[in-house]
């Protein structure tokens, strides 16, 4: 009887296999490969080698209940070749004692932890051994794979950077925040496989959630719901309260591993606090970690419509300031979501690519929150009856705003914009620090007839699909005289500085329009200019209140610290500049985490009683942080980093803490405690790490103290092997 084989012990070739397949920042330690590549591993046997006559058999298994029909069991023999488009092993060297196997997992495998086997037959009898783990990640390189991005240079920025951007402010002044995503750290793979084995679906039926695990689209929707911690023990909770005394303040996260370390060490717990920007920058580290390639989006002015029939209201008293809305609609300065690339075989051809994911948890999608993958293409083209909640993102970038005065228990619709909502959609360019506007991939040109007819188009998808919209009285199909000719008059061509409620010019006969004096600054005076014209040629008395206020991010109006009213006298075509100033006295306790102000003017005049309305949004502009490092960054040597601040107020500050991180050059975030700045002073420390990977880096600084909640900086630096 021939002699059984005996399995001394198994090579995974880690280092060689993990470099091959682009995970070798992750761990040199384990097996890590991405589905549909070959990959090796040796064998050495105690008795002999694999001779003619043997059989051999592979079995890789994931999940607690393997199953060759759901897809989480693979059984493949050994051949002379490698099937890529399956589960297949090939010889590649056998000789007296030891064997070499190419093996390759299935474009379309499950992804996750396997246990490999292997089983020879000799002589009719089986043997069978456990080889070990790994684990197999989505494959963006694999052609077969619904994740495959063509570019290169993509995979590198969308899989592969660890560092990135979220763009803050508004459409007129646009903040990069940079982010350290982190995605390679050696444990943060291990808690993007453990935030899917804590989702709702997993919990209720894990046979079933398993089998599903081979689909980008099945994956990023259950990681969207697990970001928030709105429907089970996802990673962040939101909090919009600006009471943040239990948690961090989410403008205080410089990046995604503190979070989701702190998530995975307290049991899976919520961390507290994050908004919009934290949760999508926190889902595009665990979608890039997995291998499918995710970028951040910021879009400016962004539609959250509830009502479902792509308008927003807005409403402002008679002095213009802005009032909270009857309903739950709003307009977000700025929204941050992801997009994800992948296929779309659930989608008429063509919807596949950019997919919108937003784990900001707005409204539920067939019951639980979260939002998308829905395809950027099929917003553009307005197919908003297409999965997932398009409806909702079509909104986001393409409703129209309608502006009502309230007087008492009565309100006046004043003008309606269809060019006010999504501006300015951005994400990092590929390959350098620049930011990317990507707004015509979402819509067509603002004020070209094509984006009417799409916006028409998505409307009747809409009342196709709610019929109630027809009878309700909120908006029709057939109703375009609400949409002006010409729009709104606009000096650059696309949108002006000024969120205009005015009348179309060619009907108008007044003009408001503010304009900033100077670049304001945090702790100075606000400088800005009114402009009052008459455009025709008789005489008018305008009357003019003046409001500003702080405003949140989403939108939500806060405390209003200043107002003022004058009459102006404007002869035939008349223009007239009023001098505006709100020192720091004034508004500096109000302000809010973002340090946002919304200036706005209410004109009316004392003949036709018509009514003007423009705001302003002023972002107050906060010194940079100096970032230099003193010495080149080599892996394992000692580095000095110099860091320069400045208290930009007439006024001490105290409490004064810097959060400093940045993958690949600390291993964990490092807080310093600085203690009182005296006013306008500057403050420079120098401080020391060690680089533990090659490659350009980013060091991340978020500075904070008791009267500034945030001040951030950063610098990209090239880490020496």
């Amino acid at each position: 009887m021939a002699q059984a084989i005996e399995i001394s012990f198994s090579d995974f070739h880690t280092k060689k296999n993990n470099t091959e397949h682009r995970t070798e920042e992750i761990s040199d330690r384990r097996l890590i490969v991405r589905r549909g590549q070959t990959f090796t591993i040796s064998l050495r046997f105690k008795t002999r080698g694999f001779q003619k006559g043997d059989r051999i058999i592979f079995v890789a298994e994931t999940g607690p209940w393997p199953d060759e029909a759901s897809g989480t069991r693979a059984v493949f023999p050994l051949a002379r070749t490698i099937n890529k488009m399956t589960w297949s092993a090939a010889l590649v060297d056998n000789s007296i004692d030891s064997m070499t196997i190419d093996m390759c997992s299935s474009p379309n495998a499950i992804i996750g932890q396997y246990t490999l086997k292997i089983q020879f037959t000799t002589g009719g009898k089986a043997t069978t051994y456990q080889l070990g783990t790994f684990v197999i990640l989505f494959n963006p390189w694999c052609e077969n794979d619904d994740v495959y991005l063509e570019n290169e240079g993509q995979r590198q920025e969308y899989v592969m950077n660890d560092y990135g951007f979220v763009y803050q402010g508004n459409h007129n002044w646009i903040s990069p925040c940079a982010w350290n995503f982190g995605q390679f750290e050696d444990d943060i793979l291990d808690i993007a496989l453990k935030i899917l084995d804590k989702n709702l679906n997993y919990l209720q039926d894990a046979f079933k959630d398993l089998s599903f695990r081979n689909s980008p689209v099945y994956i990023s929707r259950v990681v969207c719901a697990m970001i928030n911690s709105n429907d089970d023990d996802g990673v962040l909770q939101g909090n919009w309260s600006e009471d943040y005394s239990n948690g961090v303040c989410p403008s205080s996260w410089n990046g995604s591993t503190a979070i989701l370390r702190q998530w995975y060490k307290s049991d899976c717990h919520p961390v507290k606090y994050g908004q919009c920007w934290v949760f999508a920058a926190v889902m595009c580290t665990v979608m890039r970690s997995l291998g499918i390639p995710t970028r951040v989006i910021t879009n400016f002015d962004s539609a959250h419509d509830t009502s479902n029939n792509l308008v927003i209201d807005e409403y402002y008293d008679t002095t213009g300031k802005k009032l909270p809305n009857k309903g739950n609609d709003s307009i977000w300065n700025f929204h941050v979501w992801c997009e994800c690339w992948m296929a779309r075989r659930d989608l008429p051809q063509g919807y596949g690519g950019w997919q919108v994911l937003d784990p900001t948890p707005q409204e539920t999608s067939d019951g639980i929150y979260c939002c998308g993958p829905a395809s950027v293409k099929a917003i553009k083209e307005g197919e908003v009856h297409l999965n997932y909640d398009s409806p909702f993102v079509f909104a986001m970038v393409n409703a129209d705003c309608v502006s009502w005065t309230v007087y008492g228990a009565r309100k006046e619709k004043h003008f309606c914009d269809p060019h006010l909502i999504g501006n300015c959609i951005s994400t990092k360019s590929v390959g350098s620090d620049q930011r990317e506007d990507v707004t015509n991939h979402y819509k067509y040109e603002e004020g070209t007839l094509e984006e009417r007819k799409i916006f028409q188009k998505a409307l009747y998808r809409l009342q196709s699909k709610h019929p109630v919209l027809r009878s309700n009285g909120s908006i029709n199909s057939d109703d375009t005289s609400r949409f002006p000719a010409n729009g709104v008059s606009h000096e650059n061509g696309t949108f002006d500085m000024d969120k205009l409620h005015n009348p179309p010019l060619s009907a108008a006969k007044l003009l408001l329009k503010f304009k900033l004096t100077e670049s304001p600054q945090l702790g100075q005076t606000i400088s800005l200019l009114l402009l009052a014209a008459n455009l025709v040629t008789v005489a008018k008395t305008l009357k003019l209140c003046l409001s500003a206020q702080s405003i949140k991010h989403n939108g939500t109006a806060a405390h209003r610290f200043w107002k003022h009213s004058m009459y102006v006298e404007l002869g035939p075509r008349e223009e007239k500049w009023i001098a505006l100033k709100i020192p720091y006295a004034q508004y500096g306790k109000f302000l809010e985490e973002n340090n946002l102000i919304r200036v706005t003017a209410v004109g009316e005049q004392n003949l036709t009683w018509e009514k003007l309305l423009v705001e302003k949004d002023i972002n107050l502009a906060v010194p940079d942080i100096l970032i230099n490092f003193v010495e080149s960054p080599t892996v394992n040597k000692p580095c000095k980093v110099q860091l320069t601040f400045f208290n930009p107020l007439n006024e001490e500050i105290h409490n004064s803490l810097l959060v400093i991180e940045g993958s690949g050059l600390l291993k964990s975030q490092m807080k310093l405690q600085i203690g009182s700045i005296n006013p306008r002073q500057k403050s420079i420390l120098e401080l020391q790490i060690v680089p533990y990977k090659a490659g350009f880096k980013q060091l991340q600084v978020a500075f904070s103290c008791d009267k500034v909640t945030v001040i951030k900086g950063y610098k990209s630096v090239l880490v020496k092997p």
